[in-house]
Formats: C-alpha cells, sequence, structure tokens
C-alpha cells in the first residue's frame, strides 16, 4: 500500500515524516503521536476547586478573619514579638501560612479519597499518564490552591493593618515550597486513605496539632524549654518563620536553616510520594 494514498482522518493529525509499519508484506500508515494527559488532569484539579471557590476559597478567608478579629483583640498590647512588630502584623503572616498549608493538604487529599469512594479512581490510570505526570498535577494544582488563599488572607488584612513586605522573594520561596510539602503529604494521605474517617484522623492527629505547634500565635520564645524542643522538631515550624522572615525581615530562627529543612523536606516527600505512585500503591487494588 502507497504511503501517500493512506486515507486521512478528520481531527488526526497526520505525521508524513514517520516511518511506515510493516507487518509482512503489508504496509501500515505511521500512527499519530498522541499527546499527554497532564494538561487535562491538572486542569480538572484547578477547576475543582475554582468552581466551589465559595468554599474553598472564601471559607478558609473567613475563618481567618475570624482568628485575627478574636486573638488581635485579646493580645494586641500585651505580647510583644520582634521589639517593634505590632501583635496585629505579627499574626498575619502566620495565619496566612495556616490557610495554605491546611488548603495546600486538603486539595490532592479529598480528590483521590472522592475519587476512590466513588469508583472513579480507575480513569487516572487509563489516560496516557506516567506517575511522575499525576504528580506534577496534582502537586501543581494544590500550591496554586494554597497560594491563591495565602493571597486572599492578604489582601482583606490590608482593611485592619498595613503589611508591608520587605523581602518578596522569601515570601514567595516559602510559600510555593510549603504548599508543596503539605500538597505533597495530602497526596500521601490520599493514597493511603480508604474511607473519609482515616483521613479526618490524619489532618486531626498530625495536621492540626503541627499546625498549633508550629508558632502561628506566638513567637517560639514565649514557651516553656520543653515545649521549644518539640517546636523544633516540628517541619511546620520552619515555614512558618521563614515565611515571617519575609515579611519582617526578622525571625526567630535564621532563613537560610529554615530554607534548607524545608527544602529537605519536601524533596523526601515527593521521592516518597513518587515511589508511591510508581509502584500503583493502593491505585491498582
Amino acid at each position: 500500500m502507497n504511503q501517500n494514498n493512506s486515507p486521512k482522518h478528520w481531527g488526526v493529525p497526520q505525521n508524513t515524516d514517520a516511518p511506515a509499519t510493516k507487518i509482512g508484506t503489508l504496509s501500515l500508515p505511521p500512527q499519530p503521536k498522541m499527546g499527554s494527559g497532564f494538561p487535562t488532569l491538572l486542569r480538572k484539579e484547578l477547576m475543582r476547586f475554582w468552581k466551589v471557590g465559595f468554599q474553598t476559597i472564601a471559607a478558609p478567608v473567613l475563618t481567618a478573619l475570624m482568628y485575627l478579629l478574636i486573638f488581635a483583640h485579646v493580645l494586641e498590647g500585651r505580647v510583644t514579638v520582634y521589639d517593634s512588630v505590632p501583635y496585629t502584623a505579627f499574626l498575619i503572616p502566620g495565619l496566612m501560612m495556616m490557610s495554605m498549608l491546611q488548603n495546600a493538604f486538603a486539595n490532592p487529599s479529598s480528590s483521590l479519597i472522592q475519587s476512590r469512594i466513588t469508583g472513579n479512581l480507575v480513569f487516572i490510570l487509563l489516560p496516557p499518564l506516567s506517575h511522575r505526570e499525576i504528580f506534577a498535577a496534582y502537586l501543581l494544582a494544590s500550591i496554586a490552591r494554597g497560594v491563591c488563599v495565602g493571597l486572599c488572607v492578604w489582601l482583606v488584612s490590608l482593611f485592619f493593618v498595613s503589611l508591608p513586605v520587605a523581602k518578596p522573594l522569601w515570601v514567595l520561596v516559602f510559600a510555593v515550597m510549603s504548599c508543596g510539602i503539605m500538597g505533597t503529604l495530602g497526596l500521601i494521605a490520599g493514597l493511603w486513605s480508604e474511607k473519609f474517617d482515616q483521613l479526618a484522623a490524619f489532618q486531626n492527629f498530625l495536621i492540626m496539632p503541627a499546625t498549633f505547634l508550629s508558632g502561628v500565635f506566638y513567637s517560639i520564645h514565649s514557651l516553656p524549654p520543653f515545649w521549644q524542643t518539640v517546636s523544633h522538631w516540628n517541619p511546620l515550624l520552619y515555614t512558618i518563620d521563614g515565611f515571617r522572615y519575609g515579611f519582617f525581615a526578622a525571625s526567630d530562627i535564621s532563613p537560610w536553616f529554615s530554607l534548607t529543612v524545608v527544602a529537605s523536606v519536601f524533596v523526601a516527600l515527593c521521592l516518597i510520594s513518587l515511589r508511591l505512585l510508581a509502584s500503583g500503591y493502593k491505585l491498582r487494588n
């Protein structure tokens, strides 16, 4: 069969440079190269939280605003941090990071557990998707949701106190990497959990205690020695402390040390997630 006389198909790109496939004496036309399913999965995860923005963006902003109003009213003028920083201004970056961490974790974990419960998790395995592309799609969507929530919290807080950014690059780096940590952890939790109760236990016994021991509402130097030691083993402490450094150019811990810890934890969780996805952990059962 002559390659030039091969039938054309509407909507299918013709790759005339690829050699024809021969089966015995029969010569078949070259097969079109199919694209990756990564953009589709990424768009699906982005639209998943964007379509219900009142629940996924507005609700966390309202929660952070309530924390701000209550704690600022009670502790303003009674707690001194960084010498010249008012407590309300000190509190806002912590609330921003807390909201970002919780929402970055919720995005992939809730998506995977809902897909597992409804029985459509198998559709992730059918398209031409590698484990790296699946990981990248969930990770980028979780970072996008976390950063979007944090930005909204910051914009709303400007109505209460002026909060200039002293070092924007540090703010951006810690925001992206911190959301990446929780997005990857949410992916691991979503793979491990088989029902909502297990995911809720993951959040209640790991995420919430780690968040409240990370210095969201206070400087760790105000804690007793025992709890200071415990807090230093909490990776979320370094995400919040480094994030605050970007606003005030002051922190409890060296920002370079915080960056090292955050980057190390992020890389370790990424390797674990990629390994689980590559092995099909609880995806092919």
